[in-house]
């Protein structure tokens, strides 16, 4: 569905706007194309994936090779490669589908296409001159080649621009030499390309390289590690042992490695998220239809309000999942659009658009990759004993969840990171974050918490509550920076607090004006309106806990009783909605349908 780029939003101003259910994307406006694209990839993993799950498992890192070939020849690795390089040029949307939907295999197969077709691969799209991607893209696009992102040392993990690899030029300045070591590295047993972040001598920025794999070449390495899962992706530590780097093969400009490591990180974390959705749908699946099958005292153990509870909080947050996905990568992409019809060439274009949606990404990040990891976890309880087994696919994708928690930047950090650029955003004036703050600060009153519910609009009370909620977040972060000034990235704890908040704001928001979209196209979206009930309630609920555990340590006294009270009119009901029958609604439609069904 092709929307207006007039509805343009900016990065982050969620936090102070209203959107329309008109305005965003949803899974329901796939096109026919797109749903076609998802078909093939499904249809590839059904084949090739997931018949072949148990060699995965048992670490057969060239059969990972051999299926990251076959989805070369299919052009799903070329997804979000210009046609003009090999690729197929689709929009970001369609990229973030395929990343979707492949993520229905292991996490293994996964994570070596989501390391090859993003940090391996786009660096060179984005940054790379026209003779590096006329040399290196076509072959990475098509799978004859693979790469890898060689960032992460020992000593530098999250504070990636620490690192101590070197690059000393050469005495005739021909080529550098380039000495360290990198770890963590995924692809690298089977890469034919590695992208290297190394220091030029004393520079305060590292700097980009373009590194053929070639073992006399100085380049060697570790044995491949041994991990709490995604056991088949292979991820050795790589020595660097004076590598000789033709100049021409730095990426992009000296000391720009810094900005190219953190606009590919923005791509990554909101690919990643993507890439946890159809992992949650085929644990969803697997569990309703052992849940199903399962006789228990005489009865199937779905029919126990213990297992229905579990199915439906995991049905809920993969739906509110889908919708907080697609509806930032529809609004990256059309702010890459809109760039382009200004004049800016299409990797400029793509780099801008991503980076200026750099909080959802992380706000995207974070979320689904804990859903996920609640959801494999429940997904064991559902199985109970069974669960525990390597026999079963509960456990596997369990441990396979764990590690989207630490990519692409951990959770903590990205928390801390998506607060922090909203602040920036704010001080740079690009977004009136202060004028908002001021507003309900002033307009907050006792008249302010009545809610006036009108029958005919459907989850209009949780509307109302996600306006209360932003009214929350502004007053506390209002009261935080008054407090803590530019000191305020210092207390983590109170910034972790605010972006669980945040995350909380834009996933009921997502699921809010994609259920009301839905239901003005004549959908029958009940089951969609008691799952977004349920996930509101909830974020009531985190946001109530995380702001009352800010204003102890922000205020104290009158101001302090004073925000409390604020805090909660703004969150009170004035009747409850009976969760214990939405949660059944919810999982009885899935029991039924025998799988994830919305």
């Amino acid at each position: 569905m092709e929307l207006s780029t007039n509805t343009l939003i900016k990065g982050g101003e969620f936090i102070v706007k209203d959107s329309s259910p008109e305005d965003v994307f949803t899974p329901e406006d796939f096109s026919e194309e797109q749903v076609m694209m998802k078909e093939s990839v499904q249809e590839f993993i059904d084949r090739e994936i997931w018949p072949n799950k148990e060699r995965f498992e048992k670490k057969d890192y060239e059969f990972t090779k051999l299926c990251m070939q076959k989805a070369g020849k299919l052009g799903f690795l070329g997804v979000s490669v210009p046609e003009s390089y090999g690729g197929m040029g689709m929009s970001f949307v369609s990229t973030m589908l395929v990343c979707d939907y492949i993520s229905g295999a292991t996490g293994s197969f996964s994570t070596a296409f989501g390391a090859h077709t993003g940090i391996g691969t786009m660096p060179i799209v984005l940054y790379g001159t026209e003779e590096q991607k006329q040399k290196y893209v076509p072959k990475l696009a098509s799978g004859e080649w693979f790469g890898a992102y060689c960032l992460t040392e020992p000593g530098a993990g999250s504070d990636a621009n620490s690192g101590k690899t070197k690059a000393v030029l050469s005495v005739d300045g021909s080529h550098y030499l380039i000495s360290g070591q990198k770890m963590w590295i995924s692809n690298a047993g089977f890469a034919n390309v590695f992208i290297v972040f190394a220091r030029i001598e004393n520079d305060k920025n590292i700097t980009g390289f373009i590194v053929p794999n070639d073992p006399n070449n100085g380049i060697s390495f570790g044995d491949e590690e041994n991990k709490l899962g995604i056991h088949s992706s292979s991820t050795r530590q790589v020595f660097f042992n004076e590598t000789k780097v033709p100049v021409d093969h730095m990426l992009s400009e000296r000391e720009n490695g810094f900005k190219i490591a953190m606009n590919a990180l923005n791509v990554g974390r909101i690919k990643l998220g993507v890439a946890c959705l159809d992992a949650q749908r085929r644990v969803i699946n697997n569990s309703v239809k052992y849940a199903n099958d399962r006789v228990q005292f005489n009865k199937p153990i779905s029919e126990f309000g213990a297992i229905k509870e579990k199915i439906a909080r995991m049905a809920t947050s993969c739906y509110v999942g889908e919708s907080a996905n697609y509806r930032a990568a529809h609004d990256i992409e059309l702010k890459i659009k809109s760039l382009r019809q200004n004049g800016l060439k299409n990797d400029k274009a793509e780099l801008k658009g991503v980076e200026e949606f750099a909080i959802e990404c992380s706000i995207i990040k974070v979320a689904t990759s804990e859903d996920i990891q609640n959801c494999a976890d429940d997904g064991i309880q559902i199985f109970g004993g069974m669960g525990f087994s390597a026999d079963t696919p509960m456990e596997s994708a369990w441990r396979d969840a764990r590690i989207g928690r630490i990519y692409e930047g951990t959770n903590e950090i990205n928390r801390m990171l998506l607060v922090g650029m909203l602040f920036k955003k704010s001080l740079k004036g690009e977004l009136d974050l202060m004028s908002a703050v001021m507003r309900v600060t002033s307009e907050i009153s006792e008249e302010a918490y009545e809610e006036k519910v009108e029958i005919d609009q459907i989850l209009f009370i949780e509307k109302q509550k996600i306006k209360n909620l932003k009214k929350i977040f502004l007053m506390i972060a209002g009261h935080a920076f008054q407090k803590y000034g530019q000191d305020l990235d210092k207390n983590q704890q109170i910034l972790i607090g605010l972006s669980n908040i945040m995350i909380e704001i834009y996933f009921s928001e997502s699921a809010i004006l994609r259920t009301i979209k839905n239901n003005k196209s004549g959908m029958n979206v009940q089951n969609q309106i008691d799952m977004t009930r349920l996930y509101v309630f909830e974020a009531v609920e985190i946001t109530l806990k995380s702001s009352k555990e800010i204003i102890a340590n922000i205020a104290k006294g009158s101001e302090q009783i004073n925000l409390i009270k604020s805090i909660d009119r703004l969150c009170k009901y004035e009747q409850l909605p009976d969760i214990i029958d939405l949660k059944k609604r919810v999982a009885n439609k899935v029991i039924a349908e025998n799988s994830y069904c919305f």
